[in-house]
Parts: structure tokens; C-alpha cells; sequence
């Protein structure tokens, strides 16, 4: 039997470079990852990665870009090693973001990577670089990613958030008005509402007894607490 004469296609899954070249490229990156990921939580078919290879063209594995994020509407949540869109029912990403840092050009932003994108059926465009504070944006008209002219304000058609840029930051917000968050804000604002929560909890078993010695009965102090009666009755036995 002859050897076949086709040789295993390789499609790299690194490019050897890392994930960000600071922390507020990081930080960015994971934020607007995992808010994009939260606000289609409950949607199965929103794939959403951060610095992944994506692969629009099977066998030619030098045509390729790793989006810094980027949205799939329409393919599965799951694990990937990289976005071969052939693999994907030939969905390729809808919106794409780019986080400039220091090794970045704007050429390389502004040109390959939107032609890139415009080539390959991207539908929207994001791109800030930190430093110093600039927001772009484009969005395809017919066969061309056309620049947004003001993105201070903008709601993505595709995703709905909104666009902010705050003294130079960039700030994000979902649909329903809450602002994305860090990990450590997220984190800080459950410890804050805990807090809040055991405080209010606190007042309520002080004021019972209080009550009690009113002449207030059960039943009035747990309308008045929202709280049930036999929460209230449990309280007022200790």
C-alpha cells in the first residue's frame, strides 16, 4: 500500500505571545470576557473567549487571528483549543474587541487586524487603547467595517451593552444599566451587600423584643418587619 502523499494539517493553538502586556490590558480583557459571558448566561448558543486562535478558512493555517475577545452568537458554549470556523457551522464571530498595549501599532490595529476582520465577517469592531484613552469602533455596512463616528453613548446592536468612556476609562454596561465589573469588585460588592444584609438582619432581633414590650403582637411585628411569624415568635423565645 503506498504512503498517502498529505501530511496532518497543524493548526497552532499559541502563538507563544502572552494574554496581555500589562494589567490594564489584562484586567480589560478578562472584565469584558466574562460580563459578555455573564449577560448570556442563560443562552446555550453565545461562545464567548478571550485570546483564542480563530481559523476561518480550513487548510490554510497561517490565515488566522486570536480577537483579544470575541462573541459568537449562534455556536455552543464549551471548551475549545481554537475556533476552526469550518467546525462551527461557518459562523464566524459577530463582534470582536482589541485592547491596544505598548507592543501593539496602529497599523496593525487599525488596518490588518479591521481588514482582517471586515474580510472575514466580523460584524462589529471594538478597539481602546488605555493609553491615552481612545474608544473606536466600526460596524459593517453591506461588505465594509465602516467607523462609528461617536462611541461615548453607543449600544452595540448585537450585544446591547452600552459604551462609556469615563475620565479616560472605558466602562462598559449591560442592558439593564449595571456597569461591568472586576473580579475584585464583584467580589467586594457581595461582601458589601452581605454586610448590609447582616445589619439589617442585626436590627430586626433588636427591634422585636422593643416592639414586644410595646404591646405589639406577634403578627403586627412581622407585618410590620416583613418578616414571618414564626421568625418573629423564634426571636422573642430566645
Amino acid at each position: 500500500m503506498p504512503l498517502s502523499t498529505f501530511s496532518k494539517i497543524i493548526y497552532p493553538e499559541s502563538d507563544g505571545q502572552p494574554l496581555a502586556d500589562n494589567t490594564i490590558q489584562f484586567r480589560l480583557i478578562v472584565t469584558i470576557q466574562g460580563g459578555i459571558d455573564a449577560l448570556f448566561l442563560e443562552n446555550p448558543n453565545v461562545f464567548v473567549a478571550g485570546d483564542l486562535f480563530w481559523y476561518p478558512v480550513e487548510g490554510e493555517p497561517w490565515i488566522r487571528q486570536a480577537p483579544d475577545v470575541m462573541v459568537v452568537i449562534g455556536r455552543p458554549k464549551g471548551d475549545r483549543r481554537s475556533y476552526k470556523q469550518w467546525e462551527e457551522d461557518n459562523i464566524p464571530p459577530q463582534v470582536v474587541f482589541e485592547i491596544a498595549s505598548h507592543s501593539n501599532t496602529k497599523t496593525e490595529l487599525e488596518e490588518t487586524k479591521r481588514y482582517f476582520y471586515e474580510r472575514y465577517g466580523v460584524e462589529e469592531y471594538y478597539l481602546f487603547n488605555p493609553q491615552p484613552g481612545i474608544l473606536k469602533g466600526w460596524q459593517r455596512d453591506n461588505e465594509v467595517l465602516q467607523p462609528i463616528p461617536r462611541m461615548s453613548g453607543w449600544i452595540s446592536p448585537r450585544l446591547g451593552i452600552r459604551f462609556e468612556l469615563e475620565q479616560g476609562n472605558l466602562q462598559l454596561y449591560h442592558p439593564d444599566g449595571e456597569r461591568f465589573a472586576s473580579f475584585v469588585e464583584i467580589i467586594e460588592q457581595r461582601r458589601l451587600e452581605k454586610r448590609a444584609r447582616e445589619q439589617a438582619e442585626f436590627a430586626q432581633r433588636n427591634a422585636i423584643p422593643k416592639l414586644l414590650a410595646m404591646g405589639l403582637t406577634v403578627e403586627q411585628i412581622a407585618e410590620a418587619l416583613s418578616l414571618s411569624v414564626e421568625t418573629v415568635r423564634a426571636i422573642a423565645e430566645r
